[in-house]
């Protein structure tokens, strides 16, 4: 039903201010989880649900992200030389052909909605993604992957959606669903950060997307919403009630927020424990260190 999605856009142009002073010198986006910087879980997970195209909306002071992707011809050569193999196919693996990246400046900090309009031009009339790299999402099957899966049976709008607790309602998207059971559900309304005595549900919208082309008109007259921003979620609601409409895709997996710094750690943590050569020696820390917390006067 749905077409074929091979173009992602991804919002890369924040400030970062909440890590400062790590982000006055490096992008948010290349800090490392583990030992991959966030934007590479974000690529790998797009490439996983069949993107080829990849969009990076950026801002200046953004230039150590894009050469992050370029080939890196010293370090491989010297890589080679000392036949250090496996490093040399770990590196490979983060460079992308020539061709696959396209940038494009974000001049003014306007919200979600005014990037991902920014990319327009490039997107034209097809469905995209949309990944925001603060998302980090640990599933067996990528969260992407996920959504293009069921988008090939709803067509129109699809979002990434997760229970979140009542009271955390006023930080997400909030999506207004159909009763009915499933992991899909047809969204019949969409609120931007309620206050949770007015949310419609505790169903947040998380950074994955997948949008009809149609999203973009709607951010030519979307005017600014909550914050002063141009909501994305705004846009996505003017596709209510088409034909195709808006569904929710309740993922598998865990959400980690590397938006913030509790997040971050989280994320580390579980991060770190799910790779076969850290985990023993990781949790063994992990556990003295609980010890010590539980034992202290």
């Amino acid at each position: 039903m749905g077409r074929k999605v091979t173009t992602a856009v991804f919002p890369v142009a924040g400030l970062g201010t909440r890590f400062l002073p790590a982000t006055k010198s490096i992008p948010k986006e290349i800090m490392t989880l583990v030992d991959k910087p966030l934007i590479q879980y974000a690529i790998d997970e797009a490439r996983a649900a069949g993107i080829t195209e990849f969009i990076f909306v950026t801002s200046r002071g953004k230039s150590a992200l894009e050469d992050y992707f370029d080939a890196a011809p010293e370090l491989e050569a010297a890589l080679e030389a000392k036949g250090k193999d496996e490093l040399m196919r770990v590196l490979k693996h983060t460079n992308m052909e020539s061709g696959a990246i396209a940038y494009i400046r974000q001049h003014k900090a306007l919200g979600l909605g005014h990037a991902v309009w920014c990319a327009r031009r490039l997107i034209g009339d097809q469905p995209f993604a949309v990944i925001l790299p603060d998302d980090v999402i640990a599933a067996d099957t990528p969260c992407l992957q996920q959504m293009v899966e069921a988008y090939e049976e709803t067509g129109g709008c699809m979002v990434a959606a997760m229970e979140v607790a009542r009271e955390k309602t006023s930080a997400y998207g909030i999506l207004d669903v159909e009763p009915e059971g499933g992991d899909k559900v047809r969204v019949k309304g969409m609120v931007e950060k309620p206050d949770p005595s007015e949310a419609p549900s505790n169903l947040a919208v998380i950074g994955r997307y997948i949008l009809a082309p149609e999203v973009l008109d709607a951010l030519d007259r979307t005017e600014r919403g909550a914050g002063g921003e141009i909501q994305l979620t705004d846009a996505i609601a003017q596709q209510i009630g088409t034909e195709a409409g808006v569904h929710g895709l309740r993922f598998r997996g865990q959400r980690f927020d590397c938006g913030s710094k509790p997040g971050f750690l989280q994320a580390t943590v579980a991060y770190g424990l799910s790779r076969p050569e850290l985990r023993d020696e990781f949790l063994q820390y992990l556990t003295e260190l609980i010890e010590v917390e539980r034992t202290a006067p």
